[in-house]
């Protein structure tokens, strides 16, 4: 009789075809499914419009670019979603980052996001108006909504995805993400149910340029009062102080990992920072190592981010880090492995000592700069 410790045992199913005496048996569990429905009654690919203070977030013109190339795949439309107060100079700005409809709902009780009437007001559009795809910002605000809509409507979500694209055969989206702990990229489908969903991080893919002669179509809707009903109460909103730059808004990140060898060492990269104006990061190693705080990481478990010059300095190049930070338009590697599998992705490749190469650039940027 085969012995499974269930507490370690992901159902991979691995086990099951290299049992050569059959002990082990894997049956799948009965499907939980949503309202059988036609497929083919839902079009358009949606993107919901996060905002805070009536201030649409970067994160939506993001997902809009995106979306324009799945629609564009479908031969079909885009539409955001936008849900608050006193929103009409950004249902405009939406309709010229790339929406053809915005699907706006202005109600006092939507000023500031709460889970309950946000949730409903999302899966009561949903229900009327059946989009094929739904795309949020997996943002704190769109992580604690989009789960909620899924588990009413009854249908997938994959959350942080780094990667979307459409099936040329199928026409159904393919959605990628690091599992099994960033080791490997799974593409994950959901060919049965609608729409399907998913949250991509801000800084994945690109903002969509502002194109004030596109036009586009705003429909208004209106919901009972006792769907904007809340059983939790919003008393204040206590906004954060960043004390040095933000990571995700940083046009340089100079970033240091393993290959640092110590915390004194980030000295060094806080020095060529300085000099360039730029934002200092970290690899999950190094943050591990107790060298940076947490709030430095880049990667799979830390920030994304898209600069226009990402300087890795003693970073491997391990796929967790890399899904943090290789839509930067410009990478600059340092590493003494000339194996290191960070020079695959990046647009230039230093092999050295980076304890020569770091001091040698700040020098240089020092006297480049001065001119």
């Amino acid at each position: 009789m085969a012995i499974i410790d269930l507490n370690k045992c992901n159902l991979c199913g691995a086990c099951v075809s290299v049992c050569k005496f059959k002990a082990i048996l894997l049956e799948n569990p009965q499907e939980v499914t949503g309202d059988k429905t036609d497929l083919k009654g839902y079009k358009g690919v949606w993107v919901f419009a996060e905002q805070k203070k009536g201030k649409v977030q970067p994160v939506a013109y993001e997902l809009l670019g995106q979306a324009r190339e799945l629609a564009a795949s479908l031969g079909t439309d885009v539409s955001a979603v936008l849900l608050g107060e006193h929103l009409e100079e950004e249902i405009q700005e939406l309709i010229w980052r790339g929406a053809d409809k915005v699907y706006v709902v202005e109600k006092r009780e939507l000023a500031n996001f709460q889970d309950e009437p946000y949730t409903n007001i999302l899966v009561g559009l949903i229900k009327k108006y059946k989009p094929e795809i739904l795309l949020c910002g997996a943002t704190s605000i769109g992580r604690s909504l989009i789960s909620r809509v899924a588990v009413k409507l009854r249908v997938g979500l994959t959350a942080d995805c780094t990667g979307l694209d459409i099936d040329p055969q199928r026409k159904i989206l393919l959605q990628t993400r690091p599992a099994f702990g960033g080791n490997i990229m799974a593409t994950i489908i959901s060919p049965n149910y609608r729409p399907q969903m998913a949250t991509v991080r801000h800084k994945v893919f690109a903002e969509t340029v502002s194109d004030m002669k596109r036009k586009g179509k705003i429909i208004r809707e209106n919901f009972d009062a006792p769907l904007l009903a809340s059983r939790s109460k919003l008393l204040d909103i206590i906004e954060e102080i960043e004390s040095t730059v933000n990571l995700a808004e940083a046009d340089i990140i100079v970033s240091g990992g393993r290959g640092m060898n110590g915390p004194e060492n980030f000295k060094t990269l806080e020095g060529l920072a300085k000099v360039l104006g730029a934002a200092v990061g970290a690899s999950r190693a190094a943050v591990d190592s107790g060298w940076m705080p947490y709030s430095h990481q880049v990667g799979q478990t830390g920030r994304t981010v898209s600069p226009k010059i990402y300087i890795a300095c003693g970073i491997s190049g391990q796929i967790q880090h890399l899904v943090g930070m290789q839509s930067s338009k410009i990478i600059v590697a340092i590493n003494k492995d000339p194996d290191a599998p960070i020079f695959k992705v990046a647009t230039y490749g230093i092999v050295g000592d980076i304890f020569e190469i770091i001091p040698a650039l700040t020098k240089k940027f020092k006297e480049v700069l001065k001119k």
